[in-house]
């Protein structure tokens, strides 16, 4: 698949914001960053800003701050072959061909190179949940198959993640799993592989993943069954993956506005005011990646919640990461969401 790189390329002076914007618009997770006379200075991919951001920097803040100015490139001479072989040595998800003068001729991208080798992470979908906030709608009908763009919407985000290249699934049943297992079967009609986990009892996204029927052999992928998103989930785990990480947390940027003006004191003293302030903080958006050592600790049958999981990480010392997402996302978990999905969903998966 060829690109065109044009979208993607800002001036050095670009703002992180800019950015953002020109990474968006061509669709290829990068935007290159070029000099006056158009040769390329630096590169800065989502996972550039995503650690710029969580480093405490301002969207408006110079792009300087979070490019890389050692870009990895290809003489186009040496050709598209090159580039992908660079890719493939070099783990990497795009590779410029530039001239003599530095200035960019095309881009190799990592699309050219997915599904030589079929992708075989392991996705995990909770889908046992008893979905109280929307009764009566889950009265007769398990949360994951609540109808969005005419099918359920765990059938939705099953095919983006077919889509993506994934073919390997398990689902962790319970509320009214018979629907969900008659609905998916063996997978076989969507070419692709799907067992499941049955909990008798309530276990908690963590606790669930100790009755899998084997246990992966690599990073694998853990969602609540509720979620839709755009994600391309190959970059959450090149991400894992690279930071050497045993777990890794996807988060959204929530922000809400204080209805009040803040004082700001010194001991009893008054020394500002802030009118109703914006605050934002980094939430759980129910995706993770996990590192197959990871199991030696959750206990086999004991409830454990994904984040006390986290904890246990962090209290053992493990590297745990958060990514991100800046992704299309909704947690349907009340009425309201899931008719905002079913508004959305042409928009974004149709």
């Amino acid at each position: 698949m060829q690109v065109n790189f044009n979208t993607a390329c800002i001036p050095e002076n670009s703002t992180i914001r800019e950015a953002m914007i020109a990474i968006d618009r061509g669709g290829i997770q990068l935007a290159l960053v070029l000099d006056a006379d158009r040769r390329l200075i630096a590169t800065v991919t989502d996972g550039d800003i995503r650690r710029g951001l969580l480093s405490g920097l301002n969207i408006e803040a110079p792009i300087s701050h979070v490019m890389n100015r050692q870009p990895i490139a290809v003489s186009a001479s040496a050709g598209r072959a090159a580039a992908r072989l660079m890719m493939r040595e070099k783990r990497l998800h795009h590779v410029p061909l530039i001239d003599s003068e530095r200035r960019i001729v095309d881009l190799a991208w990592v699309d050219e190179i997915i599904g030589l080798e079929p992708n075989k992470t392991r996705i995990v979908l909770m889908a046992g949940g008893l979905g109280k906030r929307l009764r009566p709608l889950t009265d007769s009908v398990p949360k994951p198959m609540l109808q969005v763009g005419n099918r359920p919407l765990i059938e939705v985000m099953i095919q983006n993640l077919i889509d993506q290249g994934f073919s390997r699934f398990t689902l962790a049943v319970n509320y009214l799993s018979e629907m969900i297992e008659q609905h998916f079967g063996d997978g076989s009609q969507l070419g692709v592989e799907i067992d499941y986990i049955h909990e008798k009892e309530r276990m908690g996204t963590a606790g669930a993943l100790s009755l899998m029927h084997q246990w992966p052999d690599s990073p694998f992928v853990v969602m609540n069954g509720d979620l839709l998103t755009s994600l391309r989930f190959e970059q959450m785990l090149r991400f894992h993956v690279e930071e050497k990480s045993l777990a890794t947390m996807g988060t959204r940027e929530f922000s809400m506005q204080v209805p009040y003006g803040v004082i700001q004191t010194e001991n009893d003293r008054l020394v500002g005011i802030e009118e109703k302030p914006n605050q934002s903080f980094h939430v759980n958006a129910g995706i993770y990646i996990l590192s197959p050592s990871i199991v030696d600790l959750i206990e086999t049958g004991v409830p454990l919640d994904m984040p006390d999981l986290f904890l246990r990480a962090l209290r053992r010392g493990e590297v745990t990461t958060v990514y991100p997402i800046r992704d299309y996302w909704i947690d349907i978990g009340r009425s309201e969401d899931l008719d905002r999905a079913r508004t959305e969903f042409q928009t974004v998966f149709g």
